[in-house]
């Protein structure tokens, strides 16, 4: 099963169907929620809440990075019991700036075989949800009320570097969005504290990113702490959000990898990915 709003489960129990309703009790209370007055869906998942084991342990929410399928699967219908009917939308998040529109319910778009290759998403259409998978990179929702449109970006060192805050901004006033008006909420992530990199790729940031010397911490001679959530914090008040409108989420997820999936602290190793959401209710 593959993201998406047709919830054709004719073939699951009624006692499978009692499980995942209790479990989707369980995703709601776990889900950290930026806005959490009515009106907008949105939330920053964990790793907590599913049935998928090993490194993926437990609420992995990709199919393609090794978990058991049917993990996935048992995983999506939890949390879309929590939205019945209603789509999710996904990109193939490839490290860059590329903002994918979303201009209606694209069918095809739930598939995750037809995902376009994108490391944000934005709309102006109710009733779907736009997602963002992570499990270091900063995950960035985005909203203007006003306007009624969203927008998610997947954000790692190399979309910040490309300007990935910019980007999704630009995207969303093409929509009819106002850069004062947008608020900005950004979910866990790796933080200064733990985002250790070779010093070339420091120096990196400071020749390419004005300002990024304030967001970056010398250790060693080779080695340096970058703080990319405050590295977007100025792309987006670069972009004219205003910064009282802008929420950097202090949890480090290498530090607090028994809530969330960590890289780093895996060590390298494959892990899940969870995933942070935002939505418009019809």
């Amino acid at each position: 099963m593959r993201p998406t709003g047709n919830r054709n489960f004719t073939s699951a129990s009624r006692a499978q169907a009692t499980a995942d309703a209790r479990a989707a009790l369980d995703l709601g209370c776990a889900a950290i929620r930026a806005w959490p007055q009515g009106g907008l869906w949105n939330g920053f998942l964990g790793r907590r809440g599913g049935v998928s084991r090993g490194p993926y342990q437990s609420l992995n929410l990709s199919h393609f990075c090794g978990d058991d399928p049917a993990d996935v699967d048992a995983n999506w219908r939890r949390l879309q019991s929590c939205f019945p009917g209603t789509p999710f939308v996904l990109v193939n998040q490839v490290h860059g700036n590329a903002i994918h529109v979303v201009s209606d319910r694209d069918a095809a778009m739930a598939d995750s075989n037809a995902r376009p290759a994108a490391d944000g998403i934005v709309t102006a259409a109710r009733g779907v949800i736009l997602g963002i998978l992570t499990a270091d990179c900063v995950p960035v929702l985005l909203v203007d009320r006003a306007a009624g449109v969203v927008g998610a970006l997947h954000a790692g060192w190399r979309g910040v570097i490309a300007g990935i805050a910019h980007k999704g901004v630009r995207a969303m006033t093409s929509l009819g969005a106002r850069p004062d008006r947008i608020e900005a909420a950004m979910g866990p992530a790796i933080g200064r504290c733990c985002f250790e990199v070779d010093i070339e790729l420091a120096r990196r940031f400071e020749r390419e990113m004005g300002g990024a010397r304030a967001h970056i911490r010398i250790a060693s001679p080779h080695k340096a702490f970058i703080d990319l959530r405050g590295l977007l914090h100025d792309q987006l008040i670069d972009a004219e959000v205003e910064s009282r409108a802008i929420n950097p989420a202090a949890i480090c997820t290498r530090c607090s990898s028994d809530g969330f999936f960590s890289r780093r602290a895996a060590g390298g190793a494959v892990t899940g990915l969870q995933l942070s959401f935002i939505g418009l209710p019809e």
